[in-house]
């Protein structure tokens, strides 16, 4: 039997939704794990996460001084993606968590450039199509003259 809570429209117990939110990964999800294949394939060599950098990039080049970060369309506000949408119940948790989100990866990436590296944000939709995602990602990678 589900308990209901005042002024609370979530449709999950507690118990439910802590399940539910812990199934959520911040490391190592899908996209990245593809991102990571690709530009491995491509032959480069990369760090992961490094927590000395802004916003700690995905995948770090250090030789190209060049990083990649993979964002889910959700969790970082994709502008104008269909997958950004926002949840229908505990708004006022949400949206300001949601776009703290935003603003912290906006902030780490003036920080990065900045300090001189470039940097490639891969969003979580953009990984469907493999091939225009390899493509990306070598263009990006490419030493430029």
């Amino acid at each position: 039997m589900r308990k209901r809570r005042k002024g609370r429209t979530d449709t999950l117990t507690r118990r439910e939704r802590s399940e539910r939110m812990a199934l959520i990964r911040s490391r190592d999800t899908k996209p990245e794990l593809l991102v990571r294949r690709i530009a491995k394939s491509c032959g480069y060599k990369f760090r992961l996460n490094v927590a000395s950098l802004p916003g700690k990039p995905d995948l770090v080049f250090l030789r190209h001084r060049k990083v990649i970060f993979v964002h889910g369309c959700f969790w970082h506000r994709h502008p104008g993606c269909a997958l950004a949408r926002l949840p229908k119940s505990k708004l006022e948790f949400w949206l300001p968590k949601l776009t703290g989100n935003r603003r912290r990866d906006l902030r780490d990436l003036r920080r990065l450039r900045r300090a001189g590296w470039h940097v490639k944000v891969i969003w979580e939709c953009q990984t469907k199509d493999t091939r225009c995602l390899e493509s990306s990602i070598r263009k990006f990678l490419r030493p430029s003259r």
